[in-house]
């Protein structure tokens, strides 16, 4: 579902939009049908904090969540964070949808994608979006032409002062604004927009109407957004990132969503990290110490539980000790969260250069702007690039040129004749069988791979196992789609890997793994990311595409991130 809310009118029962923009689609409501939700409402019915008790999830049978509370406090900004599959997409539906008990007046925004390509300006889709003040509008605007129901229209008259309608324009002007749009931008329309400035319309809609929810799901990556939360939004945000950047920029507390239960830290990412590596170090501290203890008690009782009067008595009252520190409940071992090893194969070598671009131009259409003007460039097995710029510069473009998706205006992209490249993007997952488990998939893709239990051991190799392996593709999460899609990757055994936006929807733990096996590849390496971390660990050049051309960054990604910062400032 693209974005929905629902809220009432005061006074005008009437005026009722349960959705924002359009009817959920057949995918969404399966997954809706196949989820079953359970939980208290603890909180008082009229309070503005939301606390429920026995929260349970299930999805196609599967537990998600088990016996747990969900808190969320007005004017706190929480990061769910948890690994690919535990259900955390699918908690923020279930809430956005109202599956949990969430008290009436506090209304909800679920955002989870992009806007799509339309004839509509950016100014005109977060306008739209408050549709009670535009049925208000509308219903003035037919009471005044009736010239009937004075009262009723002067009634609507104050609901549209008291939502400041006169204004509205010039507030969606400033959001858009906030969120780096030109007043010319604000004007294209959304089919002239990449998906990540499609992205940041959906967002900007989403602030607009300021509900007093709003659930975000891997929004998009801006520099200045996290100043953006601070000023605008002072109500309950819930969001899942993959980028340890911006959870430190806008979270005030982290849900840690592990074995099941909804565990709480105070502060951004970076706190979290300290204060869960301070508990589960005291936490085993006290697992030794017990067991210490117990082995210590249990080889007492062992050695002297049938020797003399005094001895015995003392094996007993060690085996009550022993009953009573079970009965009241022994601490946990610690069960860290497991590790992924990410691998691609090895490629082979090919004497370079592997790709030369000569005198290359490139625009979509005849009477269209360039994109490109006559760029110069070779890349080889050794070639560490990230692709940076702004949205729409040109990224993914050069990478579909470079693989042949696209042929050049002008000039000339030249290939060695055995170079074969694998492109990670954005859409991959749409291009999976659903139907299919990922295993058959796998097994459909690679014929040449005859024994199932060899498959299993490489799709295993990218953290899915079990039921994963044998479960329609349909019922995993976006992050576990993304694992079936970089094990298909790693298989065609590329030269070059071309990755854009390789980390959306996957867990932190996961995007480390992916660095390490870049790191370990033989191969050649081109990236789109906005995730600065990613880059800083697998980059070794630093690439800025704008003004159709593309010129090398000397220093680090940091030394770029803190330039990007500086220029933002500056158009301000």
């Amino acid at each position: 579902m693209l974005g929905s809310v629902k809220r009432k009118t005061n006074g005008f029962s009437d005026i009722y939009v349960a959705d924002v923009t359009k009817e959920l689609d057949e995918f969404e409501l399966k997954k809706t049908a196949a989820r079953a939700v359970t939980g208290v409402l603890a909180s008082h019915p009229n309070s503005t904090d939301v606390h429920i008790i026995n929260l349970s999830l299930t999805f196609h049978g599967q537990e998600l969540l088990s016996d747990t509370s969900l808190e969320l406090n007005s004017g706190r900004r929480y990061g769910l964070i948890g690994l690919n599959g535990t259900g955390k997409s699918m908690l923020l539906s279930a809430i956005g949808h109202r599956e949990v008990p969430i008290p009436e007046h506090i209304d909800i925004y679920h955002l989870s994608r992009e806007m799509p390509p339309s004839e509509k300006t950016a100014l005109q889709c977060v306008m739209e979006v408050d549709q009670e003040r535009i049925l208000l509008e509308k219903e003035a605007e037919r009471l005044a032409h009736e010239d009937s129901e004075c009262e009723k229209l002067m009634e609507i008259y104050e609901r549209l002062e008291e939502l400041d309608a006169d204004k509205a324009e010039v507030r969606a002007s400033r959001i858009l604004h906030g969120l780096g749009f030109t007043p010319a931008m604000q004007r294209k329309k959304m089919k002239d927009f990449s998906g990540g400035w499609r992205m940041r319309v959906a967002l900007a809609r989403a602030l607009f109407i300021k509900p007093f929810m709003l659930l975000l799901d891997e929004p998009t990556n801006h520099l200045d957004l996290d100043a953006l939360f601070h000023k605008i939004f002072k109500r309950i945000l819930v969001l899942i990132s993959h980028s340890q950047d911006f959870l430190n920029g806008v979270c005030t507390n982290i849900i840690h969503l592990h074995n099941r239960k909804l565990k709480y830290y105070t502060g951004n990412y970076d706190q979290y990290v300290k204060t869960r590596f301070e508990l589960e170090e005291n936490q085993m501290k006290r697992y030794n110490w017990e067991q210490d203890q117990i082995a210590h008690m249990k080889n007492y009782i062992a050695r002297f539980g049938h020797g003399s009067a005094k001895l015995a008595r003392q094996a007993q009252s060690k085996e009550k000790t022993l009953q009573k520190m079970v009965a009241s409940g022994l601490t946990e071992r610690v069960v860290n969260d497991k590790t992924l090893s990410f691998y691609f194969p090895p490629c082979g070598k090919i004497p370079p250069p592997v790709i030369m671009v000569q005198n290359v131009s490139f625009k979509y259409s005849a009477d269209g702007p360039y994109i490109y003007k006559n760029l110069e460039f070779g890349i080889d097995l050794d070639t560490r690039v990230a692709l940076v710029g702004p949205n729409g510069a040109g990224k993914s473009t050069l990478l579909k040129l470079l693989t042949g998706e696209l042929l050049p205006t002008d000039g000339m992209i030249r290939k060695h004749s055995h170079v074969k490249i694998g492109r990670y993007h954005q859409h991959l997952t749409e291009q999976l069988d659903l139907d299919l488990s990922p295993l058959d998939y796998m097994l459909k893709c690679y014929p040449e791979i005859k024994e199932k239990e060899e498959m299993r051991k490489i799709i295993g190799r990218y953290g899915l196992t079990g039921k994963q392996q044998v479960s329609p593709i349909r019922n995993l999460s976006d992050g576990q789609k993304c694992r079936v899609c970089f094990a298909w990757l790693a298989w065609q055994n590329a030269h070059m890997l071309f990755l854009d936006e390789p980390t959306n929807h996957l867990d932190i733990e996961t995007i480390d793994a992916l660095a390490d096996a870049i790191n370990d590849f033989e191969g050649g390496m081109m990236l789109v990311s906005h995730d600065f971390r990613l880059i800083q660990q697998v980059a070794q050049e630093i690439w800025v595409c704008e003004n159709q051309t593309i010129t090398k960054w000397n220093t680090d990604i940091l030394a770029y991130k803190e330039h990007l910062k500086s220029k933002i400032s500056d158009d301000k």
